[in-house]
């Protein structure tokens, strides 16, 4: 699951007490900004082994931190705690909360057994990965389906709405279409981690321009 993280955010922005769409896109891959800030750093691990699924040579064999259901809590706990700080706002706290959590049961679907309730065996994952036909005609559903959801749900306050979630929407399919069909990685290096990272961040900063140019119609 890629894009597919992504999907929770833009499905909770129609909520009227939700933060901005960029930070709900943060949430949604807080996991993995810090899986691959962690690996990074040498704290959490992953090395390439082709043929582990038929979609993904990632072997995932030490992310106790971030993969964790326990882990994926503690973010998602940190998290909704500092927008309740910044914000006041409890109940878009909790959904922030439960967009982080988010990512834990759709990887589920998706990974070879590489995930923990706490950070030890037993390993979790359904294995979609080795289901191509299944897996990516439900990623692209369930992606581009929450995108339509919010246009549906909210209208323009700029010009430059359209332009925005043009950019949006072509961002996640290059990403998707990459992530698919590009060229295999042949190491887990640093270049790796950090085009992981970059890739995160600019899905962010398209959403945040997104929520800047439309709001709730029911606002």
């Amino acid at each position: 699951m890629f894009i597919g993280h992504f999907a929770p955010a833009m499905v909770a922005a129609a909520h009227p007490k939700a933060p901005g769409l960029g930070t709900l896109f943060v949430a949604g891959q807080l996991v993995d900004f810090g899986f691959f800030a962690f690996a990074i750093a040498g704290i959490e691990n992953f090395r390439i082994t082709p043929g582990i699924t038929k979609m993904v040579p990632l072997d995932l064999y030490h992310m106790p931190y971030t993969h964790s259901l326990l882990g994926s809590g503690i973010w998602a706990a940190v998290f909704a705690l500092l927008i309740w700080i910044f914000t006041k706002n409890r109940t878009g706290a909790l959904i922030v909360g439960v967009v982080v959590v988010s990512h834990w049961f759709l990887d589920l679907l998706v990974h070879a057994p590489d995930l923990t309730l706490a950070g030890s065996p037993p390993k979790f994952g359904f294995g979609l990965w080795n289901y191509p036909a299944a897996e990516m005609p439900l990623e692209i559903i369930i992606t581009f389906g929450a995108l339509a959801f919010f246009w549906m749900k909210t209208r323009s306050t700029s010009p430059k709405s359209k332009y925005a979630i043009a950019l949006l929407a072509v961002l996640l399919a290059v990403f998707q279409t990459i992530n698919w069909f590009g060229p295999p990685p042949e190491s887990a290096n640093l270049e790796l981690k950090v085009t992981g990272l970059i890739s995160f961040t600019a899905a962010a900063l398209a959403a945040w321009w997104v929520g800047r140019t439309r709001t709730l119609k029911t606002a």
